[in-house]
């Protein structure tokens, strides 16, 4: 199955009324997409209650990719909250309980940072890692092209398939070092994981800016560029059972109209997704 879906829900003003309030985007969301990225987890450890009013505001069938938190990927390099990394990873594993009982949880995303490069001592790390998620599936997603430099590209991919990683493939500026190429391999999981940034190559260099945010995944994919990604998403369809494409380029409010252009292009039908609300005035 192909879940399509956003990062994030607050942020997608073309989808809600005038007079949504924030308590009920998400709802309001799932009357239009299947899936849904987390990105608050990775900011910091989301309480248990907050997964629940998640878990109770979506259908059944909808699924949630929770991020991890950014201690366990090493982009917090100052203080955590946690006396550990036993404990935090704890605290995380802990926060997705709602999640797995509802049967909701698609994956968590380990997004590493670009300084994460392909050593000896960081390949380690991720097999630490995925022995402390256990059963839970997990994605990984590189920022650093030398796992994919062609040295270590088939070492990567096979080392994503034994240790049950879900490959995330990205659509990104090629700015090295700092991104990586899209490579349409599947790891472990029987899964896959798209992630669509935009190209945006002025803006992902602006890591000094300020407003960063506002300029780095400023970008509106073309129905070209589209096409060319439903097609590389019906030849994955052929290897994999399951298909996560998410949309990261929000930085104008371009990431929903972007998503369901690709439903379409893709004519899928989504049959169970939640009622949508009238805007009358």
């Amino acid at each position: 199955m192909i879940h399509i879906g956003l990062t994030g829900w607050g942020d997608h003003t073309s989808l809600y009324g005038k007079n949504t309030s924030s308590q009920n985007k998400l709802f309001e969301y799932a009357g239009y997409f299947p899936t849904v990225e987390v990105d608050a987890s990775f900011y910091a450890v989301q309480s248990v209650h907050n997964a629940e009013t998640w878990v109770r505001k979506t259908p059944d069938s909808f699924q949630f990719i929770v991020k991890a938190y950014q201690g366990m990927t090493g982009h917090n390099r100052e203080d955590t909250p946690y006396s550990s990394n036993e404990e935090m990873f704890s605290a995380f594993i802990d926060s997705l309980v709602p999640y797995r009982k509802a049967g909701k949880l698609a994956m968590v995303l380990f997004q590493f940072p670009p300084w994460f490069d392909c050593t000896k001592g960081n390949v380690q790390y991720l097999r630490a890692c995925r022995k402390k998620m256990g059963d839970i599936p997990c994605a990984l997603e590189f920022r650093h092209q030398s796992w994919f430099e062609p040295k270590y590209r088939e070492g990567t991919l096979r080392f994503m398939k034994e240790e049950n990683w879900i490959h995330s493939i990205c659509d990104e500026p090629q700015v090295k070092p700092g991104s990586v190429p899209t490579v349409l391999e599947v790891g472990g999981e029987e899964k896959v994981l798209i992630r669509l940034h935009g190209r945006n190559h002025y803006g992902w260099q602006q890591n000094n800016n300020p407003n960063w945010r506002e300029v780095r995944y400023l970008y509106r994919y073309n129905t070209v560029e589209l096409k060319e990604w439903a097609e590389n998403i019906r030849q994955l369809e052929k290897i994999c059972r399951d298909i996560y494409v998410v949309f990261n380029n929000n930085s104008g409010g371009d990431a929903a109209d972007n998503g369901k252009e690709l439903i379409k292009l893709l004519n899928i039908e989504y049959t169970d997704l939640a009622p949508r609300q009238l805007d009358l005035f």
